[in-house]
């Protein structure tokens, strides 16, 4: 069970184009997380040695963000997985 971790797509009318698009949704989320934790990682270090707090303290906030924001969107395909599991069962 733990190997099925992929959406039932032969389901849907035109899976291909579905994954296609999910997939490239989802490499765009985790894309954009990286690339604001680094830039937010970077103004926090920036900030904080400089004596900025109201900056660093902003980029802190930044990275949280992104954190979450990265573990949302690697979330969401196993959040779809389960939602196609429990849609027969109601």
């Amino acid at each position: 069970m733990a190997d099925d971790v992929n959406p039932n797509f032969g389901a849907v009318g035109g899976s291909g184009e579905l994954r296609a698009i999910v997939g490239a949704l989802l490499t765009y989320g985790l894309i954009v997380a990286v690339l604001m934790l680094v830039i937010s990682a970077t103004t926090w270090a920036i900030a904080s040695s400089s004596g900025s707090w109201h900056t660093a303290q902003k980029a802190k906030l930044g990275c949280f963000v992104a954190i979450g924001g990265a573990v949302l969107t690697g979330a969401a395909l196993t959040w779809a997985n389960w939602l196609l599991d429990i849609g027969p069962h109601l």
